[in-house]
């Protein structure tokens, strides 16, 4: 049964095609033709019950007021933002080089084939920082620093402190842990800069998915990381790339190391290897983990601690954003991501036990009295927000089950803080007592589709100006992106 017509691409020259996604035997699948290369199949979900689930959560997103490319070849190769592109921009990312101290064959950046330098100067950086805070309706509120191994830059520290100078509330850098790990006065200096979070690549609890993935046991490194960053309060997010066969029985093995480590670590990331470059067909499905594959590998593994009904689209979250812009009178940031791209629950834990916040919290209700309240500040005006806010601080805290909820955090509390008050504080309570559990399934070229191009709230600025979803950028644009700014290798300073 075919659910949608699409556009996706060539796996072996990249040219965009036709494609359709399609329902057999409980998987959806997307296939598409080549006129050079012939017709191609592969996995999109590997469960369509999850699949439709998902659909309740298409949050339509309005794009730019400004975008900076026109649409002249058709997406995905007029990226920049164009005007076509539904979402604005939830995290910007900028590769600050594509220098690493690490040769790791699943890195999507191939960095360590490369035989150029992409290196962008301190005053470009600050140009790409500012053409993101340019966007409207809504500034880009974060920044992640990619590469390459960003703290292999001399000037990391100082280009975090650029970031908060721009106007960055949350900055990141996406880090292998060597340097952190080998230099322990770096993690205090990133934390006196600005840093937010540590996104730390992190395979696994044994030495075997590091040797196998990174070419050597590198878990001593992100042990000695972790322990850097805990002396100096610098929260990490643990960052799998999840790989069948390679370390898709650690999942509950990280997650519970996670839990150990709760007073530094705020969230786990999985993110299942994305198939850059000309990979083989079948090690494509032989590898190959989605969002529905991951669900079930959590629930198998914490043995139902947290289940698949656990996790929703990260789209879902819409509610909030749009009670709070309905209150302060101005946009804010929106996760419209597409419902297909992303799946997320938050755990708290008590007395080694792990709660699931749907165990205690109705969301999909809790979700309803926000989209209600928003829809009649914006009918009523001025006049309806404080009765809205009064009513919402009552109704909010009965989505609640008491009998079921952590007794070392008062929720109750924290919500109607965040709501009622506007409290960033009691926000950040929240996060500090929970861990958020997420996988991002990152498009490549087999599985390719424009709707989620289209709705992409993660973006790559780059020097020219241009701003870039992600998964054009690491599908179609990366190598001529870094070959038009590169500069020989022997112009490389370490």
């Amino acid at each position: 049964m075919v659910i949608k017509k699409t556009r996706s691409l060539c796996p072996e020259c990249l040219r965009p095609v036709d494609a359709e996604v399609f329902e057999d035997e409980g998987r959806v699948l997307i296939r598409k033709e080549c006129p050079e290369h012939g017709k191609f199949e592969n996995v999109y979900w590997s469960n369509s019950k999850v699949y439709h689930k998902a659909e309740d959560f298409d949050e339509e997103g309005e794009g730019l007021l400004n975008p900076q490319t026109d649409p002249l070849k058709g997406c995905p190769l007029d990226c920049g933002l164009c005007p076509e592109h539904e979402s604005h921009t939830v995290l910007g990312l900028i590769d600050v080089t594509n220098r690493c101290n690490l040769k790791c064959p699943i890195c999507f950046a191939n960095a360590a084939v490369s035989n150029y330098l992409y290196e962008p100067t301190y005053e470009e950086i600050r140009e790409m920082l500012r053409n993101l805070r340019r966007n409207r309706p809504v500034p880009t509120p974060a920044i992640q620093y990619a590469g390459g191994e960003p703290t292999v830059r001399k000037d990391i520290v100082d280009l975090v402190k650029l970031a908060r100078e721009e106007g960055f509330t949350h900055v990141q850098i996406a880090t292998n842990g060597v340097r952190l790990a080998r230099k322990p006065e770096l993690a205090a200096e990133l934390r006196e800069a600005g840093l937010n979070t540590v996104y730390l690549q992190f395979d696994g609890v044994t030495e075997e998915p590091y040797i196998t993935s990174r070419g050597k046991n590198l878990l001593p490194i992100k042990l000695q990381a972790i322990e850097n960053c805990r002396k100096v309060g610098l929260g990490i997010v643990l960052v799998p790339t999840l790989v069948r066969g390679l370390n898709d029985n650690q999942v509950g093995d990280i997650i519970r190391f996670a839990i150990d480590n709760i007073d530094i670590i705020r969230g786990v990331n999985f993110q299942p290897v994305s198939f850059a470059g000309r990979t083989p067909a079948d090690r494509v499905e032989e590898q190959r983990i989605t969002i529905p594959d991951f669900q079930k590998l959590v629930e198998a593994q914490t043995g139902s601690e947290i289940s698949m009904d656990d996790f929703y689209p990260a789209s879902s979250v819409r509610p909030i954003s749009d009670f709070v812009a309905a209150i302060e009178g101005e946009p804010q940031v929106t996760f419209t991501c597409h419902q297909h791209c992303g799946t997320a629950t938050y755990i708290f834990i008590e007395d080694g036990k792990i709660i699931p916040i749907t165990r205690f919290i109705d969301v999909d209700r809790f979700f309803e009295v926000l989209e209600k309240g928003k829809d009649e500040i914006e009918e009523g005006g001025i006049a309806a927000k404080a009765k809205v806010i009064a009513r919402s601080a009552i109704e909010l805290p009965k989505t609640l089950d008491k009998s079921e909820a952590p007794e070392s955090v008062d929720i109750k509390r924290i919500i109607t803080s965040i709501f009622k008050e506007r409290s960033y504080t009691a926000l950040g309570e929240f996060h500090y007592n929970t861990l958020l559990i997420s996988c991002m399934h990152f498009m490549d070229p087999w599985n390719f589709d424009i709707d989620r191009v289209r709705r992409c709230v993660i973006h790559y600025a780059l020097p020219d100006g241009r701003i870039v979803p992600f998964c054009t950028m690491n599908s179609i644009h990366r190598a001529d992106v870094e070959r038009h700014f590169a500069k020989p290798l022997n112009e490389s300073k370490d």
